[in-house]
């Protein structure tokens, strides 16, 4: 795909329309241009946690290898158990120790959870079921219901040769431990993707600089920064660039050639965006669009030479819920991870009334809690102005709000997306 061609005839089409673009349309858009890294690594299982796994994973053996009590108790064969039954103890088997012969008509063997089955049984009678005695064991009726119960087969779990995980796997703990328990070492993984991100405004500072008159310090670094780091990405922090023509130009130069996207926060809203676009149209092609969405309503995509581009809003809430609900799933491909999709709603009940006026999908920050009768309910942080940062530390969730409804009033049902699912 010609990407800058494929840019500018998007932005000549009849129903491309930069002032009103629906939350999932926009969404879909991105999508359109994303290709995952190609670059392949190995490594350590050790180190594999959280990357994207490469190439398909193929069992080569079988889990568990071999027939196995499900649970403590004695290993028999179930044609012997006629009522209740006393059978001669003959043995034991021990997880990492088995018995090592056979057992025939009237015996039993001891056995552990984890304990290879001895030859010639076939079930396992728990313990809690039996009595020892001397030499033996009783075995009451009915202990057992049928032939097999309380063993585990070989293979049960995989089969030597199955199929175990596809390319695009992100590498879990759970993932990590059958890696582990399949006696594989390393593995291939898309090399990580590296991005590069500042903030622009005269009036920001970084931690550690005296404020002047009209100067605040730059929030939206540290919350980039931390949402990256959660998301395993290698990170390039430029800092804060000033808003003159040659400092964004420089910017964007060095942050396009040294990483594979490039985030900045502030410089799209109106009155701006046509600065930094034209200064953008001469090293790449992007396209500014005001989202129906409330916060966030400026964000930019496009691409600068071979890296994406996302141009953020300034506000530090707007920053965060661009951030959630189109760069995390645009990392997420470009990362190697297959079957990426939006972090699902599900319904609670509102337990005060909000007020929205119809036109755009609104993303408010709320606070997720069970009522009396154990069910989910949601009430908002409050106070839901995009620069009111606090609004995200306190919340947990976000109560979505369809861009076709109005006012909500307590106890009907509205969308929320857990925050903690996010990232």
């Amino acid at each position: 795909m010609n990407d800058s061609r494929t840019l500018r005839e998007l932005s000549c089409a009849d129903d491309y329309d930069p002032n009103s673009m629906p939350v999932d349309t926009a969404r879909a858009l991105i999508r359109r241009f994303l290709t995952p890294v190609a670059a392949v690594e190995k490594v350590h299982v050790r180190h594999a946690l959280d990357r994207v796994l490469a190439c398909d994973i193929v069992s080569p053996l079988d889990v568990p290898g071999h027939d196995n009590s499900a649970m403590d108790g004695w290993a028999v064969r179930f044609a012997d158990l006629q009522g209740e039954t006393t059978l001669k103890r003959v043995g034991e088997s021990f997880a990492g120790a088995p018995y090592a012969g056979a057992i025939g008509a009237g015996e039993a063997v001891r056995i552990f959870t984890g304990a290879v089955m001895p030859a010639g049984a076939d079930t396992v009678v728990m313990r809690e079921r039996a009595k020892e005695i001397p030499g033996g064991v009783t075995i009451a009726a009915g202990a057992v219901a049928k032939a097999g119960q309380n063993r585990r087969f070989a293979g049960e779990d995989l089969q030597r040769g199955a199929l175990v995980f596809r390319a695009g796997q992100p590498l879990r703990p759970a993932e990590i431990g059958m890696l582990a328990s399949l006696g594989i070492g390393e593995v291939g993984v898309y090399r990580k993707l590296r991005v590069a991100f500042f903030s622009t405004g005269d009036e920001l500072k970084s931690i550690g600089q005296p404020l002047g008159a009209g100067q605040i310090y730059d929030s939206n670094r540290y919350t980039l920064y931390g949402m990256l780091v959660r998301l395993n990405c290698d990170i390039v922090d430029m800092g804060v660039v000033p808003d003159a023509p040659d400092s964004l130009e420089r910017a964007f130069a060095t942050a396009a050639a040294n990483a594979d996207v490039v985030i900045t926060s502030g410089g799209v809203s109106v009155g701006e965006a046509d600065f930094v676009k034209q200064l953008l149209d001469k090293l790449g092609e992007v396209l500014f669009w005001k989202i129906a969405m409330k916060p966030g309503r400026p964000l930019a995509y496009g691409k600068i030479g071979g890296a994406h581009f996302f141009g953020l809003p300034g506000n530090p809430v707007s920053v965060m819920v661009t951030f959630y609900e189109f760069v995390r799933d645009a990392l997420l491909v470009l990362q190697g991870r297959a079957g990426v999709e939006p972090v699902p709603l599900f319904k609670a009940t509102l337990a005060a009334p909000i007020r929205k006026a119809p036109g755009r999908t609104e993303f408010q920050r709320g606070i997720l809690s069970r009522d009396e009768a154990g069910g989910w309910q949601v009430r908002t942080t409050g106070d839901q102005g995009s620069g009111i940062l606090s609004s995200m530390s306190h919340a947990n969730c976000f109560i979505v709000l369809g861009a076709e409804t109005g006012n909500v009033a307590a106890g009907e049902a509205v969308d929320v997306q857990l925050l903690e699912g996010l990232i």
